[in-house]
This record gives structure tokens, C-alpha cells and sequence, in this order.
């Protein structure tokens, strides 16, 4: 195995993972504190890069895009939790999984009528569009190493906010006990509606930063979301760490399973039949590993305290 290409696929599946958190963190505070399933939350992944895209061809300036579309990301948030979001919070789950996913095509509609069919790709300004030498001939994307830098930071932050801040103590108490919360004065309404709102800017966040690599289209975070799911519940529902600690996992599993498996199997078989399984495993290893995890500790890696009201 080539130590370099080791290293170079690591750092993709540590790259992957920091997207996967920025999106199951906002899943995380949205399902296990406001107890809302959200099939929706990749939506806000979708909108926030169609919004950065749209800004940075406008502006000439990638930096600029995204600094302008986290608040109207935010404020689209804001409008489908007001307008929408908040009648479903009394609701169980089945009304949650049906509405959201009615807004899943409410929302792609309204992309496709706001920004056209097509998509867009987004162009990288020339101090970002490099490569960092590693060791020896190894290059890696300086964007990718920025990815991974903004992600850990984001990581750090929201672990500092939830832990040490006011915002982070009326989080806590709300998860832990919502009825108690209320009743000593805390604006439940106004604190699922920050909640909410939060978690969605994280989501277009991290559809703002896959943009340049991946681009945008219409339903981008259809597949992403079910990943998202996978972190949350095998981090356990509500768990912050969990969440951080699934997706590392799950990117470096999921990028060194596409790049190393054929080659460990054709080890124990030959090598035509190892091509063929390769890809058909590796594309499962995520749903495995959720398989394992979960049949040994069902209620995730990291489940937080027991919440009650």
C-alpha cells in the first residue's frame, strides 16, 4: 500500500467527515432536543450552496458568497420554522417524517424555479485553487485543507457554545427536561425557534463549502441526509460528541473502503472476483458498521443523559 496515497485518502475521508458533522450537528440539536425528525435538514444543505453559488458568480468572490448566504440561510430557516416547522413539534413522528418530506419537494421546486434546472459550479479564488506539498511527491487541495481546518474550528465552537454559554446551559436544560425548563421561565417556542435555525445555517454551511467541489444541484442533499441520520443515531440521538466521533468515523471508512478494499481482498480471493465485490461492499461498510455499533449498544456510541417532559 502506497503511504502517500494512504495519507491522501485519509485526509479525503477527514475532509468527508467535517462535512458530515456540520450537517448531523444541526440534526443533532434538532432531533434530540426539539425531538423533531426533519427529513428536510438536507434542504438547508441544498438551498444554503444554491444561495452561495448564486453570490459568489454575482460577486466575483467565493469568501464574500458564503459570508452573504449565512444569513439568508438563516432566514429561510427562520420563515419554514415560523410558517411551518413549529405546528409539527406537538405532532409524532410519522406527521413529522410526512410533512417534512412534502417540504423536501415544496423546497427543490422552489430551487428550480428560483435558480433554473441546471446548477451551477463554483469557482475557487486562485489563493484557494492550489496544493500543499505533504511528503515526498504527496499533494493534497489547499480548499480540502481549509475544509478540514473550518470544520474542526466549527467543531471546537460548538462544543464552547453548548458547554459554556447561556444559549448552550437553556439547551441542555431543554433536552434534559422541557416541562422543568418551562416552568422556571425559559422561552421554550423562542429557544426550539434558535435551535432550529442554528442547525439549519450548519446544514448550508456544509452545502456551502462542498460546492466548489462537487457543485450544486437541485436534491443535493438527499443522499447526504440519510448519511447525516446514520451519525446520529449510531453517535446517539442528542449527543454531540457521539455526532463529532460517528462522522470522523464514517468519512475515513467510507473514503479508505473505496480506495483500499479491492486491493485487501484480492488477498483471500482472486483478483476479477475482488473487482466485481469491491465496489458492492464498500458502498455498505457505512450500514454495516451502523449494523455493529448498534446491536452492541443500541442506544449509540455516546448517548447523552436521559431526557424527560
Amino acid at each position: 500500500m502506497d503511504g502517500s496515497l494512504f495519507l491522501i485518502q485519509s485526509l479525503n475521508g477527514l475532509q468527508l467527515g467535517v462535512l458530515l458533522f456540520l450537517l448531523a450537528s444541526g440534526l443533532t440539536l434538532t432531533f434530540g432536543i426539539m425531538d423533531l425528525v426533519n427529513l428536510a435538514h438536507g434542504s438547508l444543505y441544498m438551498i444554503g450552496a444554491f444561495l452561495a453559488a448564486w453570490l459568489t458568480i454575482a460577486l466575483d468572490s467565493f469568501v464574500t458568497g458564503v459570508v452573504l448566504a449565512l444569513p439568508l440561510t438563516a432566514l429561510v430557516a427562520w420563515l419554514l420554522e415560523i410558517s411551518i416547522v413549529r405546528r409539527l413539534y406537538p405532532r409524532d413522528h410519522l406527521d413529522h417524517i410526512l410533512a417534512t418530506f412534502g417540504l423536501i419537494l415544496c423546497l427543490d421546486t422552489l430551487v428550480h424555479l428560483a435558480f433554473g434546472p441546471e446548477g451551477y459550479s463554483v469557482p475557487l479564488p486562485g489563493y484557494l485553487d492550489g496544493q500543499v506539498p505533504l511528503f515526498g511527491d504527496a499533494l493534497f487541495p489547499t480548499y480540502r485543507l481549509v475544509i478540514i481546518a473550518a470544520g474542526l474550528l466549527i467543531a471546537m465552537g460548538l462544543y464552547w457554545v453548548v458547554r459554556y454559554t447561556r444559549m448552550g446551559m437553556l439547551i441542555r436544560a431543554g433536552a434534559a427536561n422541557r416541562t422543568m425548563a418551562a416552568a422556571l421561565g425559559v422561552n421554550i417556542e423562542g429557544l426550539f425557534t434558535g435551535v432550529f435555525v442554528l442547525g439549519s445555517v450548519l446544514a448550508g454551511l456544509a452545502g456551502m463549502l462542498i460546492a466548489p467541489i462537487g457543485g450544486v444541484s437541485i436534491g443535493m442533499g438527499n443522499d447526504m441526509i440519510i448519511t447525516a441520520f446514520v451519525v446520529v443515531i449510531v453517535g446517539g440521538v442528542g449527543s454531540m460528541k457521539g455526532a463529532f466521533a460517528v462522522a470522523i468515523l464514517i468519512g475515513l471508512i467510507d473514503t479508505l473502503g473505496r480506495s483500499f478494499l479491492d486491493d485487501l481482498l484480492k488477498l483471500v480471493m482472486e483478483t476479477s472476483t475482488a473487482e466485481t465485490v469491491a465496489p458492492a461492499v464498500s458502498s455498505m461498510l457505512i450500514y454495516i458498521l451502523m449494523a455493529v455499533i448498534l446491536s452492541l449498544r443500541p442506544q449509540g456510541l455516546f448517548p447523552p443523559v436521559a431526557r424527560s417532559g
